[in-house]
């Protein structure tokens, strides 16, 4: 089951590195000042952490807002999904 929340954004970990396209983070950071995150990024509640592998720009634009939370579709998983994703 995956339900929508806000998120601190120093709650959430991203345990593999992605290398962002500056231009679209630019371009998302006005989009979301002016109307607001439209989409929630993913991440996964293991053992109480989140853990985020998608959403990298989305999260990025939010964080250089300084946005204290980002809008998340949370879904519980246990470590076995989360060896999976790292793997």
């Amino acid at each position: 089951m995956i339900r929508v929340q806000a998120i601190p954004i120093q709650q959430i970990r991203r345990p593999l590195y992605r290398q962002n396209d500056t231009s679209k983070v630019e371009k998302l950071m006005r989009s979301i000042a002016e109307i607001g995150l439209q989409e929630p990024i993913d991440v996964l509640e293991v053992d109480g952490e989140y853990y985020g592998f998608s959403g990298c720009h989305r999260y990025e634009a939010c964080t250089r807002l300084g946005h204290e939370t980002i809008l998340c579709n949370v879904r519980r998983a246990p470590r076995s999904v989360l060896r999976m994703h790292l793997a």
